[in-house]
């Protein structure tokens, strides 16, 4: 018989042992994008919204921010109505049941009535808020088109919403183009959308899945100021489909990498970009390269991104110009 040692048969155990362990693989090295310049065209009136993959770094859709005054919540479970801020709408509840009893009477000294929509896009900020068995009758301020003309207003009133469709009653204040409408609910995109111009449902924004950010006029209140002041700003506004950014304004662009993303408290909030990386001095915008800007998108992708310009080679303001990288 063969006789092995105590010390050697405990070197045989353990390397037999080892040879039944699976190696240990590499993490693979996490591989950044390159840095690129992108730039849109609002034109000079920001006339135009505009949506942007920062994926493919395309423009996706644009459409005239006149083109649409409501949009409507298209979750099975949602309900909630939007207006377009872009034109600096605003809502009134009338109070009343009675749609034909509601005319231009109803909007003498209403000024502390008036309800906008909140500039972060959330969705119980929002002026005309939870309806649902009320069904009162509202005014809207269809608000500004690019030159500043006022667009009039109309009445609506809001009678049925379920997982498939939402159904409305509207007018102008003088009973004229008496509408009743049933908007269904498009999932694919974030909202649905209708237009008093044409008295019809019709699709504005790109599926949701497509767009990170967007280019347009927008509506920001001035909570400071007495008395509080609704003012159109012109920015970028996040998709508002689990898409989330922060803002930096300590470290410079260059220097930030995918290590530094969990330093970051992420925001749903759609105007987290906004309109403040740029300034205006009574005569032209200057734009400050020293903030950027931490995006997550849908896709769970982190980008930087900063602006570095807002005028074309012709010197023609609303072309926002920025610069950004996949982390």
């Amino acid at each position: 018989m063969i006789k092995i040692s105590f010390p050697c048969f405990m070197l045989l155990c353990v390397a037999v042992f080892s040879s039944c362990l699976k190696k240990e693989l590499p993490v693979p090295r996490h591989e950044s994008g390159n840095v690129t310049t992108s730039s849109v065209n609002m034109d000079a009136s920001y006339k135009y919204q505009v949506y942007y993959s920062l994926k493919n770094n395309s423009v996706v859709g644009q459409n005239l921010k006149t083109s649409w005054d409501i949009g409507f919540e298209t979750s099975p479970s949602g309900y909630h109505v939007v207006l377009n801020n872009a034109k600096s709408m605003f809502a009134i509840n009338t109070g009343k049941s009675d749609f034909l009893s509601v005319s231009y009477n109803d909007t003498a000294g209403f000024g502390a009535s008036k309800k906008w929509d909140e500039a972060s896009g959330n969705l119980d900020s929002t002026a005309i808020g939870d309806w649902r068995g009320d069904s009162k009758v509202f005014i809207l301020d269809r608000g500004y088109n690019e030159k500043g003309q006022f667009l009039g207003f109309e009445k609506i009133q809001l009678l049925s919403v379920n997982d498939n469709a939402y159904t409305l009653h509207f007018a102008a204040l003088n009973g004229t183009g008496d509408t009743t409408i049933t908007i269904t609910k498009d999932t694919a995109c974030n909202l649905s959308f209708l237009s008093f111009s044409t008295r019809q449902q019709f699709q504005v924004e790109p599926p949701k899945a497509d767009w990170d950010i967007m280019f347009s006029q927008y509506t920001y209140i001035f909570y400071n100021e007495v008395p509080i002041t609704p003012y159109l700003v012109t920015g970028c506004l996040l998709n508002r489909y689990n898409t989330q950014a922060a803002q930096d304004t300590a470290n410079k662009f260059p220097q930030l990498t995918f290590s530094d993303v969990n330093n970051y408290t992420l925001s749903s909030d759609i105007s987290t970009i906004g309109y403040q990386w740029k300034t205006y001095n009574g005569t032209s915008y200057a734009v400050n390269t020293n903030y950027s800007y931490i995006i997550r998108s849908q896709e769970g992708i982190y980008y930087k991104l900063r602006f570095t310009g807002f005028y074309d080679k012709a010197g023609v303001k609303g072309n926002p110009t920025w610069e950004y990288q996949r982390l």
